[in-house]
């Protein structure tokens, strides 16, 4: 009996090469599926990226703002205010023109009561017949607070003698009459061992928050000594003091942290001993307290709703700007939780 086993054998690895050039087929058939697909995913993945670009660059294009925002007011606001809106300029919204004046407190609000600008800067509080105003030419403002200040009273350097003096010296000396009939006064009028030279005062004019806070608040409203030199211009106040030996005038901290190469911050006795203004020290119950006072903005409620640009920079004072500027340009910051409340009422301005 013979077997055809080698027959066989062959008849068996023709099968086995058959069965497997079937399965690879199969898998090269399903990996160029697979591959397709993969393709057809990547394609959809490359597809949507660009949709979502394209629509992110929308809603980029509906954020870029253009137009102008108009400020006015206080001097002692300025300088805040001006680096706040340089940096929303370069930073957040740059076709955005960001206009800041300083004509003083007064002045500004006769310019904002009648809409003439969008937000107007104040040292001191709106005052009663402001609101009036606003009221009678249908004007919907609001009124925020910004910053602290501290009122500070500066002397030439070269004055080794007024360095330090007690809270009822200072708001004595500026009282006509308080000291002098004629209001001659000489620092030896004020302490004897003093100089017998007269005291020259200064400060800034009626236009100015500052000396409607000085006069109304610090000096309980009495008149100011007779001769005294108003300025409209800080700066110019800065130099008669500091070319002037017998000098004394007052103004916000800002101007003398920023001139403190040309003039001496006097030190202030309020019954505890003397205390220098600083950021340290300014503060509404602080130890600068008695002489610190807040700064505000008004903000027309009618512009942030009609105008989208006056609403953006609005945000960004009170989300980023006056907490992050306040320091740098001579003012104590409010607290966050104050700024985080002036911010959601103008979010929720519509």
């Amino acid at each position: 009996m013979k077997l055809n086993i080698g027959r066989k054998l062959v008849v068996n690895f023709k099968k086995i090469f058959l069965l497997l050039a079937l399965v690879t087929f199969m898998v090269m058939v399903a990996a160029c599926g697979n591959n397709d697909t993969a393709s057809e995913k990547n394609e959809e993945s490359t597809n949507q990226t660009e949709v979502n670009q394209d629509e992110n660059k929308e809603e980029q294009k509906e954020e870029e703002l253009s137009g102008s925002v108009v400020i006015d007011g206080s001097g002692t606001v300025y300088p805040l205010m001006a680096r706040i809106a340089e940096e929303f300029m370069i930073e957040v919204q740059p076709n955005i023109s960001v206009e800041v004046s300083r004509a003083g407190t007064s002045a500004g609000m006769k310019k904002y009561v009648v809409g003439e600008t969008d937000f107007s800067n104040a040292s001191r509080e709106i005052k009663e017949e402001e609101i009036a105003e606003l009221s009678a030419n249908n004007i919907d403002s609001k009124e925020f607070k910004i910053a602290l200040d501290g009122m500070t009273l500066v002397i030439n350097p070269e004055n080794d003698w007024a360095t330090e003096m007690t809270e009822e010296e200072i708001t004595t000396m500026f009282v006509t009459g308080a000291i002098k009939d004629n209001d001659e006064v000489l620092w030896s009028d004020i302490r004897p061992e003093w100089p017998a030279e007269k005291i020259n005062f200064y400060g800034p004019n009626e236009n100015h928050g500052t000396y409607e806070f000085f006069v109304e608040v610090l000096l309980q409203k009495q008149d100011l000594v007779n001769g005294i030199n108003l300025q409209q211009e800080y700066s110019t106040l800065v130099n008669l003091v500091s070319e002037d030996k017998n000098g004394i005038a007052f103004f916000g901290y800002g101007y003398y942290a920023n001139n403190s190469d040309k003039i001496t911050a006097v030190k202030v006795d309020f019954g505890n001993g003397p205390v220098g203004p600083s950021l340290d020290t300014i503060a509404e119950d602080g130890e600068y307290g008695p002489f610190t006072r807040p700064v505000f903005t008004n903000l027309s409620i009618d512009s942030a709703k009609e105008k989208a640009q006056v609403k953006a920079f609005a945000e960004y004072v009170f989300g980023e700007g006056a907490g992050k500027f306040a320091g740098e340009t001579g003012f104590a910051p409010l607290p966050e939780e104050e700024l985080k409340e002036s911010l959601e009422f103008v979010k929720s301005i519509n």
